[in-house]
């Protein structure tokens, strides 16, 4: 890849605006897709996606995790739905919150942020919890081949606050996360290539002024978080926020005209309620 993933992303939300939209085949949208639970599902729904965003908006979010419960079948659509999407000028951010420790996090980086990553997309999202430092191989993987992270900071899940809401040294452990990613995107121009995951329906009280990145916000649509929550819980962020929603938008497929627009009216929302 020429450009970074920050000029990517940049070049992506400039031309098709900032919203992210989920490719989540979940069982149930299968269903209601009228589709199989099966590869040949899979497929058909993925690539309808692909055909209805692709060029269209500025982001999409594969989530690994539905195309991995079709073992090796539906992990071979994913690579060929990640294939489809190279070149289209729509940014792809792969699902996966990846992370681990030593030579198991080299693997993960090879599978993912390598330069010859078969599972490479524009960037993919990863999980610190086991130290922000243990992500290493996987950051200088993903800038030695132009591809970006978002590392989770505060996720809406309360499950996650006993950890991400501790305090360390006189400040939560979600913050040291955002920090930490600043310190990588630090002078970095138009953007740092490693953004964070915060989600968009908690007031995360996370200060995101010195982050120059790009902050992944989950929750739009199904999960409750609507235009006005975006505009105020990122008013402060030196970056880019990429508001994601999945089933309030799958949810009009199969037809690909009335899922690309369905996404792209969310979009217009967004960016309405973010000018003010």
């Amino acid at each position: 890849m020429t450009e970074t993933f920050g000029a990517r992303l940049v070049s992506a939300v400039a031309a098709h605006g900032n919203l992210c939209a989920g490719i989540d085949p979940h069982p149930g949208l299968l269903a209601a897709w009228d589709l199989t639970d099966d590869a040949d599902g899979l497929e058909a729904f993925a690539m309808t996606c692909v055909e209805a965003f692709a060029g269209h908006l500025g982001v999409v979010k594969p989530q690994s995790a539905f195309f991995e419960r079709h073992g090796s079948a539906g992990i071979a659509v994913l690579e060929r739905v990640l294939d489809a999407l190279n070149g289209t000028g729509t940014v792809v951010i792969l699902d996966a919150k990846r992370g681990d420790i030593g030579s198991t996090m080299d693997g993960y980086a090879d599978a993912y942020l390598g330069v010859k990553a078969p599972l490479g997309a524009d960037a993919v999202t990863l999980s610190p919890y086991l130290g922000f430092g243990s992500l290493l191989p996987g950051l200088d993987a993903a800038a030695d081949a132009g591809r970006g992270v978002f590392v989770l900071a505060r996720t809406s899940n309360p499950e996650g606050e006993e950890v991400q809401l501790a305090a360390v040294g006189g400040r939560t452990v979600a913050q040291s996360i955002v920090d930490a990613a600043a310190a990588r995107n630090a002078g970095i121009e138009p953007l740092g290539d490693v953004g964070v995951v915060i989600g968009a329906t908690i007031d995360h009280g996370l200060d995101l002024g010195a982050l120059n990145g790009a902050v992944l916000a989950p929750g739009v649509g199904a999960q409750g978080a609507g235009p006005a929550d975006i505009r105020m819980r990122f008013a402060g962020l030196r970056g880019i926020v990429l508001p994601s929603a999945s089933r309030s938008v799958l949810r009009a497929g199969p037809d690909v005209a009335r899922l690309r627009g369905a996404a792209q009216s969310l979009r217009d929302e967004l960016a309405a309620a973010v000018r003010g």
